[in-house]
């Protein structure tokens, strides 16, 4: 009979495997986000986060010991003690049956503290969960003197054919990488409205007129010529001019306005061909919420503040 592994390295072990499987998550939370809408944040520097990985991976190893702690270890335990009362001996299976309630414990109150979700991403999250949650936990009850070297080696390829499928997803298209809208001068041209009473309307002459805008999207626009000592009145109104400036691609076009009474002066092009928008960042593009003008034209403009790029 095989003698258990030392506690230390099946920690150890289990810490490996949801690093992977954080690598793999990330992976497809990147590819997924690629295919959703998003507002052009200007991306971060490469640099920076070469620089920032040891910090990341120091912290995402901190977070995987504690997880290894608070469930995988707990998972193991208790599997191996129901095992024992129900058939006299550890069975595998049980692993994956407790990785389920606990599974469904956790994500019920991740659900529960983020204020609801719906019933499909709920049911994905928690078999998401369980599934991360069974792969330590079995690894951990195994015997198996020599393992780290397998599990290193399909981590890795794991890992790889995650990145290619991906690549070839989106090579193939059956991934289609979100882009936004390449609009014209005349495709400005009408009434934009942020759901909310606020509207622009933009004529075909150059001319545009503002009603109940919100204007205090920047914090540092609050004190403004308009109102120098800034105050409870972020709504403008006014009229000036507007100019379409295409830019060298569709991340870098914009309508840019000039008007007294209002601090903004440039708007952001964001949407889809059917439902395009003009944003601007709240506060800063570090925030990652919008306020979004759509163009009335029966389609409808719900709400004036969403939020930002998704995972």
């Amino acid at each position: 009979m095989k003698k258990k592994r030392l506690w230390g390295l099946s920690l150890l072990l289990s810490i490996l495997v949801l690093l992977l499987e954080a690598v793999i998550a990330l992976i497809v939370s990147v590819s997924y986000g690629f295919t959703q809408e998003s507002p052009n944040d200007g991306g971060g520097s490469p640099a920076i986060l070469v620089l920032a990985l040891p910090v990341i991976l120091v912290f995402a190893t901190v977070v995987a010991a504690l997880l290894s702690v608070v469930l995988v270890l707990p998972t193991v335990w208790l599997s191996e003690v129901l095992g024992r009362r129900s058939g006299g001996r550890e069975v595998w299976w049980w692993v994956p049956v407790v990785a389920g309630v606990v599974s469904l414990a956790v994500v019920g109150l991740v659900v529960a503290l983020a204020g609801g979700s719906g019933a499909v991403a709920f049911a994905v999250g928690w078999v998401l969960t369980a599934a991360a949650l069974t792969v330590p936990a079995l690894l951990w009850r195994s015997r198996r003197e020599r393992v780290f070297g397998p599990v290193i080696l399909w981590g890795v390829v794991a890992v790889i054919l995650t990145t290619v499928l991906s690549g070839v997803g989106f090579w193939t298209g059956l991934l289609q990488e979100y882009r936004p809208p390449a609009l014209t001068s005349a495709d400005v041209v009408g009434r934009w409205t942020d759901g909310s009473g606020g509207t622009i309307t933009f004529t075909p002459d150059g001319r545009f007129t503002a009603v109940d805008i919100d204007d205090d999207l920047d914090t540092y626009n609050d004190f403004s010529e308009a109102d120098p000592k800034g105050g409870d009145d972020d709504r403008c109104s006014g009229q000036g001019t507007w100019t379409y400036e295409p830019g060298p691609g569709r991340w870098s076009q914009g309508v840019r306005v000039t008007v007294d009474s209002c601090a903004f002066d440039y708007w952001n092009v964001g949407g889809t061909e059917t439902r395009p928008t003009l944003y601007q960042y709240i506060d800063d593009t570090d925030s990652g919420d919008l306020y979004e003008l759509t163009k009335a034209n029966g389609q409808g403009a719900e709400g004036n503040r969403s939020p930002g790029p998704r995972p």
